[in-house]
């Protein structure tokens, strides 16, 4: 029932929707021409579309409503799946620090930012820094 009220419900809509856009921004309708009597007149066409404009307006006003109450009457229980309720998920195994996505901190150095090695023998100076700029640091 739902699904029909729904399906219904968009058709309304797309009909007021076309219904809407056939009118003239003056209200004059369609303006269509045509003899001086009959139904298909400027005002006739104004006086259809504005009547179709009402009667469709109302109808989507009024299934809108039954829809919203049909929809806060629906008796679905929500349902809690309980058949994982006493089981324990399996321990991850640990992951070395030199496998992919290990922890970096934890990783030994490697690669160019390790320290050189220190080579200078005891008592001697270090090189003098000749106003060299550091690449990176």
């Amino acid at each position: 029932m739902f699904t029909f009220l729904l399906i219904v419900q968009t058709l309304i809509g797309a009909a007021l929707c076309g219904v809407i856009l056939m009118q003239r921004s003056e209200g004059g309708g369609l303006g269509v021409g045509g003899s001086s009597s009959g139904f298909m007149t400027a005002r006739g066409a104004a006086d259809f579309l504005t009547r179709a404009t009402a009667i469709l307006g109302g109808v989507f006003v009024v299934l809108c409503i039954v829809l919203a109450a049909i929809a806060g009457t629906r008796d679905n229980a929500a349902t809690v799946d309980t058949s994982l309720v006493n089981q324990t998920a399996p321990a991850p195994a640990p992951i070395s620090p030199l496998e992919p996505g290990g922890n970096p901190l934890t990783a030994p150095p490697a690669g160019p930012n390790t320290a050189p090695p220190n080579n200078a023998a005891p008592g001697t100076q270090p090189p003098a820094d000749n106003g060299a700029v550091p690449l990176a640091q």
